[in-house]
């Protein structure tokens, strides 16, 4: 089952980005482990492979023996995710993202840096495979909720996915109240 913030990427690949099937915790046959959201817009024959990371409170920060492993375990994933891409959709256009919405800066002599590991991640990518990974982090991912959140409030059939009928919820409800207060 996907957790929510899984959710709202593969909300955004299919309202937004067209995407026509959706598939949440892939298993890839090849290697051990899933790819979290993959998104196939079959008409333009795109796929968006996304690795989702919602840490509300500590920002991106993966550890492993009390250390930082943003840049290792993201690293692994995305090679892991290309290597199925390329096998699996040869003939596709490739989108990596990382959809993250609190990646936190530190000051350019801290030990620990979100930003500057993202930078670093995607560094390795471009070298070993001549891919770019896509930040949906911060600034960019609110700006995919509030695309999300205009879709809803101009839908009228009930949205299906929990967190588009949330929104829809309170884009209708905030609507309503404004209304009773005139």
């Amino acid at each position: 089952m996907q957790n929510p913030g899984e959710e709202v990427a593969g909300e955004y690949l299919k309202i937004i980005l067209g995407c026509d099937f959706v598939e949440y915790n892939l298993y890839t046959p090849d290697v051990q482990g899933e790819i979290d959201v993959v998104g196939i817009n079959a008409k333009e024959k795109i796929v968006y492979i996304c690795e989702v990371a919602t840490h509300l409170v500590t920002g991106l920060q993966y550890v492993k023996n009390k250390r930082p492993d943003n840049v290792n375990r993201f690293t692994k994933k995305f090679r892991k995710n290309i290597e199925y891409a390329n096998k699996y959709f040869p003939e596709y256009e490739k989108h990596f993202m990382l959809w993250a919405p609190i990646v936190k800066t530190s000051g350019p002599n801290a030990k620990n840096n979100q930003m500057k590991d993202i930078t670093e991640i995607q560094g390795i990518l471009k070298s070993e495979y001549g891919v770019h990974i896509e930040p949906v982090i911060n600034l960019e991912y609110a700006k995919c909720l509030s695309k999300l959140r205009a879709y809803a409030a101009k839908e009228t059939k009930e949205l299906k996915s929990p967190i588009m009928r949330l929104m829809q919820i309170e884009e209708k409800l905030t609507k309503h109240v404004s209304r009773l207060n005139m």
